[in-house]
C-alpha cells in the first residue's frame, strides 16, 4: 500500500516532532504561508516537505493533522472547510470537548474528524508522548497505523468526537494547575525566608495527588477547615505581591462542601456529587 500523504498545522515544538515521528510512515508536508522562521527551522529540523500555500497541503494531503494554539483551532478548521477538504482531520489541539464537536460539525460531511489529545511531552530525546483518539473506528485505526513503530503512542478510546479532548483537559487541569500551585508556594516560602525548607518537606513525598482520587471524600469533609486555611494563605500571597486569585478559587471550590462537615462516611461518588451541584 502506498504510503499516505499527511499535512500538518502547524510544526510549532509540538507539531514539528509529531509530524517527524508520522514521517516514519508517510509523506509530510507544512505550509510556509504565514509561518515564522522559527515555525521553517523546524520543519527543516525533522524533514518536513514546504509547500507554499493551505490549498497545496490540503489538495495534496490524505490526512491533515491540527496542532496549534488552542484559540486558532477553530479559525484554522473554519480555513480547512472552505477549502473543501475531504481527508481524515486530527483535531489534536487542547480544547474542550464541545469546541471539538463543533469542529466535527463544521468539516463534515466532506471530511472525517478524529478527535485527539497528546498526553506528554514532544516525542524528542527518548519522550513517548501518547496520543489518545476519538472518532469513526476506521479513520482512527488509520491514525494509529501512521504513527506504528514510532516514539508517539497511540490509543483509540472510542468512537465519539470529544472524548480524547475531555481526557486531555482532564489531565491538564491537574498538571498544569499544579505546576502554577508550586510557583506560588515556592513564591511565598522564598518571600518569607523558608523555600529550601519547603522544599525539603515536599522531598518526603513524591507520589501525585492525582493518583489518589479517593482522598477527594477527606478533602469535602475537611473543607470547612482547609478553606479558612486557603484564605490566610491567599492573604499571605497577597502580602508578598504575588496573585492570589488561585487559591482564592480553591476556597471558593471547597465552599460547595460546606455540608460535608467531618463526614467520614462521605464516599468518593458523593464528594463529586456535591462538588458538581452549586
Amino acid at each position: 500500500m502506498d504510503q499516505p500523504t499527511v499535512g500538518i498545522l502547524h510544526p510549532g515544538s509540538m507539531g514539528a516532532a509529531v509530524a517527524a515521528c508520522a514521517a516514519v510512515n508517510a509523506d509530510v508536508l507544512w505550509c510556509e504561508a504565514g509561518r515564522s522562521t522559527a515555525s521553517a527551522a523546524r520543519a527543516e529540523k525533522f524533514g518536513l516537505t514546504p509547500v507554499p500555500t493551505l490549498r497545496e497541503l490540503l489538495d495534496r494531503s490524505d490526512i491533515v493533522i491540527s496542532l496549534c494554539p488552542p484559540a486558532a483551532a477553530e479559525d484554522l478548521a473554519g480555513d480547512v472547510a472552505q477549502h473543501g477538504f475531504t481527508g481524515v482531520y486530527v483535531e489534536a489541539n487542547a480544547i474542550n470537548p464541545e469546541r471539538a464537536q463543533r469542529i466535527a460539525a463544521l468539516l463534515g460531511p466532506d471530511a472525517i474528524v478524529v478527535d485527539g489529545g497528546v498526553v506528554g511531552s514532544p516525542p524528542v530525546r527518548g519522550k513517548t508522548p501518547t496520543l489518545y483518539l476519538s472518532g469513526p473506528l476506521d479513520a482512527a485505526e488509520r491514525i494509529e497505523a501512521l504513527f506504528a513503530c514510532t516514539a508517539v503512542r497511540t490509543a483509540v478510546l472510542g468512537t465519539e468526537v470529544g472524548t480524547a479532548s475531555a481526557l486531555k483537559l482532564s489531565y491538564a487541569s491537574f498538571q498544569k494547575t499544579s505546576r502554577v500551585l508550586v510557583a506560588l508556594a515556592v513564591g511565598m516560602a522564598r518571600e518569607y525566608g523558608v523555600d529550601q525548607e519547603l522544599i525539603e518537606v515536599a522531598s518526603r513525598r513524591t507520589d501525585s495527588y492525582l493518583s489518589e482520587p479517593q482522598y477527594v471524600a477527606k478533602t469535602a469533609a475537611r473543607a470547612w477547615r482547609w478553606g479558612p486555611e486557603l484564605e490566610e494563605a491567599a492573604d499571605a500571597l497577597a502580602a508578598a505581591g504575588l496573585p492570589p486569585e488561585m487559591l482564592r478559587a480553591a476556597v471558593s471550590t471547597l465552599a460547595r462542601w460546606h455540608d460535608a462537615k467531618d463526614d467520614s462516611e462521605l464516599t468518593l461518588t458523593d464528594a463529586l456529587d456535591r462538588l458538581a451541584q452549586p
